[in-house]
């Protein structure tokens, strides 16, 4: 809470030195500690209710649809035919309820360590935690890596929808992870895992791309745009054991009857092969995996990091 100061929340982190996103609250709707994390949610002024996790949004009713459909849509209509879809984190529903309007899609996993985020979400995010209930989903509360493990060759897409590298979600930006992601993807199969933001994280972003093109034939990297989060970009990773894949290209087009009908309001297939041309500064960049230094980071931030 005490980042709630005259009725206004204020992202401050580490992760983003020297910066943060503001947002009027008109009311504090929860807040607790979970077993995991901090978890807050309130009615802001302008972007309805948000959802907040050790102090870093998460998500607002007002921009979720952008980051949601991507981190979805990307992967699965790059996918001949999704029929078994692991997700890993998104305990708010939002990717759950944009892989469930893929007809084809047969069985989705959720794997998500914290129950109080699923609780809240249902309660304070209805519209984006709807989905729990459709008898195609099967809930797991718990360690989505230790999940994995039980898994080999059986999914179609693997989707990682997590915070930050902070906290609950460290390991996910790891080698070892992506490494169990493979050995439970089925042949042909591919992922989609948040990428962090270009202006903020392309360090963490190129070792991250470095390390799975040791593992996959095919990896590239895509990014949306989105108020809410910092800087107002974010990033998706995506890598596929089919070495024929080309992300740029979906193999699965989507008509403008189909986008109607999908209620989509970000993704499109022009904002699918939109989304993977990058700023100068990051092409360069992940083309050999090395990010420049940033002259405008204090060596006081660096080392908070």
């Amino acid at each position: 809470m005490d980042k709630l100061k005259l009725n206004w929340f204020s992202e401050l982190n580490p992760l983003w030195p020297g910066q943060c996103m503001s947002l009027e609250v008109e009311e504090v709707l929860f807040n607790e500690k979970s077993e995991y994390q901090d978890v807050l949610v309130f009615k802001s002024k302008s972007y309805g209710n948000v959802l907040v996790l050790d102090g870093v949004i998460q998500c607002t009713e007002r921009d979720e649809f952008s980051y949601q459909e991507m981190i979805v849509h990307l992967p699965l209509f790059s996918h001949p035919n999704p029929k078994k879809v692991l997700i890993i984190g998104g305990g708010d529903g939002g990717a759950l309820r944009e892989v469930l309007k893929h007809s084809c899609v047969e069985e989705v996993t959720i794997c998500e360590i914290d129950k109080v985020v699923i609780e809240v979400s249902k309660k304070y995010l209805p519209l984006m935690a709807k989905s729990f209930s459709d008898p195609r989903v099967n809930k797991f509360v718990g360690d989505g890596i230790k999940f994995m493990e039980r898994y080999k060759n059986h999914f179609d897409v693997i989707i990682t929808d997590s915070s930050d590298p902070q906290g609950p979600a460290k390991d996910i930006f790891e080698k070892p992870y992506y490494e169990k992601m493979k050995h439970s993807l089925k042949e042909g199969g591919l992922l989609c895992c948040q990428g962090e933001c270009l202006w903020l994280h392309l360090d963490i972003i190129c070792n991250m791309k470095q390390f799975c093109e040791e593992l996959f034939p095919i990896v590239d990297y895509a990014y949306c745009t989105i108020p809410t989060y910092p800087s107002g970009q974010i990033g998706f990773l995506l890598c596929s054991k089919n070495p024929e894949q080309d992300f740029k290209n979906p193999l699965r087009v989507v008509s403008n009857e189909e986008l109607e009908s999908m209620k989509l309001r970000y993704y499109n297939h022009d904002v699918h092969k939109a989304s993977f041309v990058l700023p100068q500064f990051a092409s360069k960049a992940l083309k050999c995996n090395k990010a420049e230094s940033n002259p405008f980071f204090s060596k006081e931030a660096e080392e908070d990091d």
